[in-house]
């Protein structure tokens, strides 16, 4: 059996993760470490969250750091802010007792002027994300030109996230000769392509998905209207009275209206999400950590790099599209042996995505029924007698106050007490759940369900449908085209059944037609949102500018304006056609 001592470790290094609890070694560092403490060779790595990856390839960076020499000698790159100050944290502690070494956290959202006073000092390990990073370079206040080695940690989500170019630009200012290390959980085309360009005859290592935790998480799934998710997320919490978990939404505006309502109705949660400033971030997490908070709803891209222990539930409030993704949201529960629950909220339509994820990742889900009112109360009643049972009483405390209690409660005899003591503690839920209705889905397609929300309208009400013209304040110069900006009507909204008409986008912003009675809820959602780093500016606008140059001009005139680029103009069939387009926004929560 494979231990750290056999890895010829810094007695140092192996001190400091001894006090963290380090035991056996994972596969991902049994294949890793070894290697690179004995040779020069570029690795690809595919491992997951959960899988030991940053102790991997952070212990042998640690070890071969010249610490006489303070310039930076290792530069790992990573997604996200919390990502980026985890991987600190953890690279500090494993470093606790080596003298000498100086691991930094670059990243956006924190003062550049006081990480470049940490640079001057001396870092030999620097970790950031990519924007940030590569700001810092072109500053000429991070030096990558003599470098001994590259991490690209979770490279596919860099790439999903938009940071193709900022990996370029940072990897063609680094020696040629360096080692190159990346580590993904999937190996798509894009993160292929950077293998290509950037690696020498590298090293291929694959571990098993240990976070997939098949034999502690259980996966379950119920069938309801989307109308009624968070009915079935309130009455989840409300089953479990001990929940400690995340919730995934698909944005940033579902996850702070989700957080919201709940927080609104009495539940303790709170959110995370792009908008919040690192040092709302920091206490939002420190809350949750300590479990201050019980529900922490979150996007796929804000909660990377968020490790938190002792998870009891995960709840997809949307599935995600890639199964690959459900993973990772599942293996954040079910770890160190405990068990977990992994629920999604689902409608007759993602039983093609259940199936996948099954497929792909060799789960299989519970189908169960919604917690009826009952049995909410029913659970919540007697999980609070069992704990009134178990309750240390201490008399010498509450020893002067019995006899008044006594006298307060002697005319109620033990029946009529114990109904006072129960409506005490229960009206709120028995009022509300007196009659609740049962929101399950039989999961059989009628012919209402199995339909797409856009075929529910016919051609000739297309035609008859009223049109408002919205202005946008992005164009080709923020590559906007037609199916993005559909796709970013059609997510902004949840929905593809809005009727969409005809789209002008021209160098700095762009115009399209939406039916009327949509116009208020796409302004709405669209508003303060972001494309492209650029917040969105959305408003009515009296008519299509494309219509009549004389009309554009007077557009222009009131906006004080110029006009400038060319028009990229599409046409649906008549300019009345509903699409059901998706484009795929890069969101940098």
């Amino acid at each position: 059996m494979s231990t750290f001592e056999n890895f010829n470790l810094h007695p140092q290094i192996l001190t400091a993760i001894k006090e963290l609890g380090f035991e056996q070694p994972t596969p991902i560092q049994v294949e890793t470490i070894p290697l690179l403490l004995s040779s020069n060779q570029d690795i690809i790595a595919t491992a997951q969250t959960g899988t030991g990856k940053t102790a991997a390839f952070g212990l042998p960076a640690i070890q071969l750091t010249k610490v006489e020499n303070k310039s930076t000698q290792t530069i790992i790159l990573c997604p996200t802010r919390e990502l980026c100050v985890q991987i600190t944290r953890d690279l500090i502690s494993y470093s606790k007792f080596m003298k000498g070494v100086n691991v930094l956290a670059v990243y956006g959202g924190a003062k550049i002027d006081t990480q470049i006073r940490a640079l001057k000092k001396g870092a030999q390990i620097v970790v950031g994300t990519p924007g940030r990073t590569r700001d810092l370079i072109n500053r000429k206040k991070l030096f990558v030109e003599n470098i001994e080695r590259v991490i690209l940690d979770e490279a596919d989500e860099m790439l999903t996230m938009g940071f193709k170019e900022e990996l370029d630009a940072i990897l063609e200012n680094t020696p040629a000769d360096k080692q190159t290390l990346l580590f993904s959980a999937t190996m798509s085309k894009k993160v292929l392509d950077i293998t290509k360009r950037n690696m020498r005859n590298p090293v291929e290592i694959a571990v098993a998905r240990m976070n997939l935790g098949a034999e502690n998480v259980e996966h379950v799934n119920y069938m309801v209207q989307a109308k009624d998710k968070y009915e079935v997320l309130k009455r989840v919490a409300d089953m479990n009275t001990n929940i400690y978990g995340i919730v995934f939404c698909r944005t940033r505006r579902e996850t702070k209206e989700i957080a919201n309502k709940l927080m609104h109705d009495g539940y303790n949660a709170d959110a995370i999400h792009g908008d919040l400033s690192q040092g709302q971030r920091d206490e939002v997490m420190g809350k949750f950590r300590k479990r201050s908070l019980q529900i922490l709803v979150a996007t796929d891209v804000a909660a990377r790099g968020l490790d938190v222990n002792d998870l009891t539930h995960i709840v997809n409030y949307n599935l995600p599209d890639d199964p690959e993704v459900y993973v990772h949201r599942s293996g954040r529960t079910g770890r160190a042996g405990k068990s977990g629950i992994s629920i999604a909220i689902i409608h007759s339509r993602d039983m093609r995505k259940i199936k996948e994820i099954e497929r792909i990742s060799k789960i299989s889900f519970k189908r169960e029924m919604v917690p009826s009112g009952q049995d909410i109360c029913e659970k919540r009643l007697y999980t609070l007698i069992d704990k009134i049972k178990k309750v240390k009483v201490n008399e010498d405390q509450i020893g002067p106050f019995l006899s008044e209690i006594y006298s307060k409660l002697e005319s109620l005899d033990r029946e009529n007490l114990i109904k006072h003591f129960v409506s005490a503690e229960f009206n709120r839920y028995l009022s509300y759940y007196k009659n609740a209705r049962d929101i399950n889905m039989s999961g059989k397609k009628d012919k209402r369900d199995s339909r797409e929300p856009r075929e529910r309208k016919t051609r000739s009400e297309r035609q008859q449908s009223k049109f408002a013209t919205i202005y946008i304040n992005v164009g080709n110069r923020n590559k906007l085209t037609p199916n993005r900006l559909m796709g970013l009507i059609n997510e902004s909204l949840n929905s593809s059944d809005a009727v969409i008409g005809s789209i002008d986008i021209m160098k700095k912003f762009s115009f399209f037609e939406i039916e009327d009675n949509r116009k208020d809820d796409v302004i709405k959602a669209l508003n303060n949102e972001t494309f492209e780093d650029v917040e969105l500016s959305v408003e009515i606008s009296k008519e299509m500018p494309n219509k009549a140059s004389s009309k554009k001009d007077e557009f222009f005139k009131d906006k004080k304006w110029k006009k400038g680029g060319r028009d990229q103009k599409f046409r649906g069939n008549k300019n009345r056609k509903g699409s059901s387009s998706r484009g795929k926004r890069k969101n940098r929560d």
